[in-house]
């Protein structure tokens, strides 16, 4: 069995959020996966198994199964999209089903992912006050015009804006202690943003629930972000753009379209690129 290596999320076909991806004819066991998914260390390898005209996916972190991860959608949807041509098709995730779409933009692989239902809730102040005193900003450096919540898009994601974009280039955090945090509240990623205007976001993405530092394309933190804005008005519907991973020299580029109607699915899409070893 090949695992397949793929940069979702590609900039320019740049950079990225690499990705493993593994087709095989049965599911693996948990075991069997994890173990991969550690000999790969990439932040997930996705791994798949046709059933008639869907596919099963799951997806694993170096440290623990993934319930959802966007970048290694996009990264499947490349390979899929090798294997079986262009198209729409039906993915089965551990709480349900979404749907990509696999095409070519200027002879660039794209694929986008139509999410579950999305939600987002406010977080306990106390809660917000021991993230922030774990990371390099305060509470001043926040953008008190964006509440700071937790975001649903297949999972949970702590969305936290800040007032300045150099504070954003500077975002550093305690690892252990913030893990322990994320793991208390099962948040997956927590995602840093700053508003350039009210259709481009500059994101850093922690993912120490994960076992990594930090993400440099997240699609399920861009669907979260979707839902965020949406639920609190600042945009209810169209469309946004998303730039990540710059400060970590893998420039990251990610698209996110949505409608008015509450709680309804969002749509991520990107390139993606094959690493060559």
């Amino acid at each position: 069995m090949k695992v397949e290596k793929i940069s979702a999320f590609s900039y320019k076909n740049k950079g990225g959020n690499p990705a493993g991806v593994l087709f095989s004819d049965e599911m693996l066991s948990d075991k069997e996966m994890l173990k991969i998914a550690k000999e790969v260390n990439y932040s997930e390898t996705a791994f798949i198994v046709k059933q008639g005209n869907s596919f099963r996916i799951r997806y694993f972190s170096p440290e623990t199964e993934i319930a959802f991860c966007g970048h290694a959608t996009v990264a499947s949807g490349y390979c899929i999209g090798e294997k079986f041509g262009v198209g729409t098709y039906n993915l089965i995730i551990n709480d349900g089903n979404i749907q990509i779409e696999v095409g070519k933009n200027n002879g660039e692989s794209f694929t986008s992912i139509s999410s579950v239902k999305t939600h987002s809730i406010d977080v306990e102040e106390n809660f917000i006050n021991s993230i922030i005193e774990s990371f390099s900003f305060n509470k001043d450096d926040l953008n008190e015009k964006y509440p700071v919540k937790i975001s649903f898009s297949g999972n949970n994601h702590l969305i936290i804006f800040l007032k300045e974009k150099q504070k954003l280039s500077e975002m550093k955090y305690e690892f252990a202690k913030v893990k322990k945090l994320m793991e208390q509240e099962n948040i997956v990623t927590i995602s840093i943003l700053w508003a350039e205007n009210e259709n481009l976001y500059h994101s850093r993405n922690a993912f120490a629930y994960g076992g990594v530092i930090e993400d440099s394309a997240t699609g399920s933190a861009a669907i979260a972000l979707g839902e965020y804005l949406r639920d609190t008005g600042f945009k209810k519907s169209g469309n946004i753009e998303i730039l990540q991973g710059f400060d970590m020299k893998q420039p990251s580029q990610l698209f996110v379209s949505f409608s008015s109607v509450p709680n309804s699915s969002i749509n991520v899409s990107g390139t993606s690129r094959i690493i060559k070893e």
